[in-house]
């Protein structure tokens, strides 16, 4: 029996379920909190058509990872550790972890110098994106109350605002982090369609059990923040989580993670919303929530870290 290749089946089914398993907190969980009275398979449908549009688009221009992997060669031979990454990051999202996808999986097929590279660049992003996050919501609390109902002549407004502003996020992270995934197939042009089409039907098949099930148990990490089932804060905050990966998708083709930078910005966001409208009690109750989601983000960076060590250890 080819291990090698049952390491790569194993590893590639599971990274393709669980990357987006785990990520729904991040790209599409403030769009399924808010629009949960919507049949799941219309959510589906827009989603999955985006998904098919951007993925297809770089794999006919040659790199269905949007060079994310130019720095990450496919190895030769896989091994035991290649699935074990995947494996999990499945357990962990069971269990509503948002750790970051792109440590846990990317760190077996780098070196600890990528590694490093890819730290530096998700924590520069976490950073940026809290103060982005605290400085908007700060202003936006001058002139705007999201505790308050939006008027009904401007329900329509927002409604169409959101699926606008996720479908435009969903297209910026997964030209980030499906790299997570497509780091078990071939680079490039070497890409064949029939690997491509299969590649496909397991994510469409993944993002329709993820709608079916509302987002999952990973889905909580959403749920708890103030105003994310409203349709204005959702729309806002995924505009906004779009404009921060488009920025760092610009600047270079380094891979990070994403999750970090979706935990800053609730992070910031949640802060100036206490701030702005909480009470004393609101405050003392937000710092607490605040540190449980970065304490959860860290466990996945203690994995990777730990990983890469085993790797180097018995290697």
């Amino acid at each position: 029996m080819d291990f090698s290749f049952l390491f790569c089946v194993m590893g590639f089914t599971i990274a393709a379920y669980s990357v987006i398993a785990n990520d729904s907190a991040q790209t599409l969980g403030t769009f399924i909190s808010s629009n949960k009275k919507t049949s799941w398979w219309k959510s589906w449908i827009y989603m999955t058509s985006i998904m098919i549009l951007t993925l297809g688009y770089a794999w006919w221009t040659g790199d269905v990872a949007y060079h994310r992997l130019d720095s990450i060669p496919l190895p030769t031979t896989f091994q035991w550790y290649h699935g074990l990454a995947p494996f999990l990051l499945l357990v962990l999202t069971r269990y509503g972890i948002p750790v970051s996808t792109t440590l846990l999986t990317l760190s077996v097929f780098s070196s600890s110098l990528v590694l490093e590279k890819i730290i530096l660049k998700s924590a520069v992003g976490y950073a940026l994106a809290a103060i982005v996050a605290y400085a908007l919501w700060t202003i936006l609390s001058k002139f705007l109350d999201e505790k308050q109902r939006v008027n009904k002549k401007h329900k329509r407004f927002w409604k169409i605002s959101q699926w606008f502003a996720t479908g435009f996020l969903w297209h910026q992270w997964l030209s980030h982090d499906i790299a997570n995934v497509a780091v078990y197939l071939p680079r490039g042009a070497d890409l064949s369609f029939a690997v491509f089409l299969g590649f496909m039907i397991i994510l469409i098949t993944g993002l329709a059990h993820l709608f079916y099930t509302k987002g999952g148990k990973i889905q909580d990490i959403v749920s708890s923040k103030s105003g994310t089932r409203f349709t204005r804060s959702a729309t806002i905050i995924d505009f906004v989580y779009a404009l921060v990966l488009w920025f760092f998708k610009e600047y270079n083709n380094f891979p990070m993670s994403t999750t970090w930078v979706f935990v800053g910005l609730l992070c910031g966001r949640e802060l100036a919303v206490y701030r702005c409208f909480g009470t004393k009690k609101g405050i003392k109750e937000v710092f607490p929530m605040l540190l449980s989601d970065f304490l959860k983000m860290m466990v996945g960076l203690a994995l990777s870290v730990a990983l890469v060590l085993i790797i180097i250890y018995i290697t």
